[in-house]
């Protein structure tokens, strides 16, 4: 399979004008595991021609740390960028923007972390939600030989990218945050909505009214596999890393941002692009106060006033997403050198 992908691309490279063109790669989900030392890869970016071509986005899926997960890599040189959706989306949520990206001359990941798009649903682990997304993502870099990378997100992205930072501070070159989340409402709404209503599902109805609600019902669509192991867990025991996982959220409601102390950002070492939100869940002030907390960050201000609502759409945000890619852009290339 992954040698016919080849030939198929190499007579594709032909066709006039293709090496001009932006082109995505979609190869079969399973089937070739760790793209960056796969044949595919490796002949594929070796073509003549081939870094002529702006940007490429090729899907592969790989395991890591126990999990199935999918991802892109956006162009096909130049220093590694990994970006990371806010909430629970899927990792077309940053597309657009790692497109742009990888265009200015970096290689840039997005991927479905574990209970998120396409990737597979494990509702287990004693660390925090967040720390097992940057274990995942440390692991899956490191396949990529790609440490020490840019690590950015947004939101719960951005929430994964600072525990990344503090489990890994020799594989960061620099940390991209935008929408970061704190305080007390902050921490009570997401409690509720990333873990209180399935916990509530769960006890009333067992894992097949936790399968019914919209959120695993996408999962179940994306990938199929979903619905069998969510069918076959223990209730209890999904309910209990739930609580877990929520009673983190309630800890952290008095934090400078949800998920870490003043005193570990302090600690974190690498420079820092930072993004304020604008609404109650990723308030402009605790955006604010993490970019005086890190000892390297550089304050953007997108939005300059604080609205009073409980989440802006995202929509909101992709519509200031040139000027903001301006922001990460210039930060990038200041401390890419």
């Amino acid at each position: 399979m992954e040698l016919q992908c080849v030939a198929d691309l190499a007579r594709l490279r032909s066709v006039e004008g293709i090496a001009s063109a932006h082109h995505r790669i979609l190869m079969p989900a399973g089937r070739l595991e760790n793209h960056h030392n796969s044949l595919f890869y490796l002949l594929f970016f070796n073509l003549p021609g081939s870094e002529n071509i702006g940007v490429i986005a090729a899907t592969m899926r790989t395991t890591v740390n126990g999990a199935s997960l999918n991802y892109e890599i956006s162009g096909s040189s130049g220093p590694w960028v990994s970006l990371s959706p806010g909430g629970r989306r899927a990792l077309a949520a940053v597309k657009p923007l790692a497109q742009r990206i990888a265009a200015a001359g970096y290689r840039v990941l997005i991927h479905d972390r574990r209970n998120c798009g396409a990737a597979d649903v494990l509702l287990a682990g004693e660390a925090a939600e967040h720390e097992v997304w940057a274990d995942d993502l440390h692991a899956l870099l490191k396949q990529l030989d790609a440490p020490p990378a840019f690590i950015g997100g947004s939101s719960s992205g951005c929430r994964m990218s600072l525990a990344y930072a503090l489990r890994y501070p020799q594989a960061v070159r620099g940390l991209l945050l935008w929408r970061i989340t704190g305080g007390p409402f902050a921490a009570q709404r997401l409690a509720r909505e990333y873990y209180g209503q399935y916990i509530a599902a769960a006890r009333s109805g067992g894992m097949a009214a936790v399968c019914a609600m919209p959120h695993f019902r996408d999962l179940i669509a994306a990938h199929a596999q979903n619905g069998e192991r969510l069918l076959a867990a223990d209730p209890q025991a999904v309910i209990a890393t739930m609580t877990r996982w929520s009673e983190g959220f309630l800890q952290e409601a008095e934090l400078p941002v949800i998920g870490a102390t003043a005193a570990q950002l302090r600690s974190i070492k690498a420079p820092a692009c930072v993004i304020p939100g604008n609404d109650n869940t990723h308030p402009k002030a605790v955006g604010e106060t993490l970019a005086r907390l890190l000892p390297a960050a550089e304050l953007n201000i997108l939005f300059p006033n604080q609205l009073d609502a409980d989440v802006v759409p995202p929509e909101d945000w992709e519509h200031k997403e040139t000027e903001m890619a301006g922001m990460l852009l210039a930060f990038l290339q200041r401390h890419s050198g």
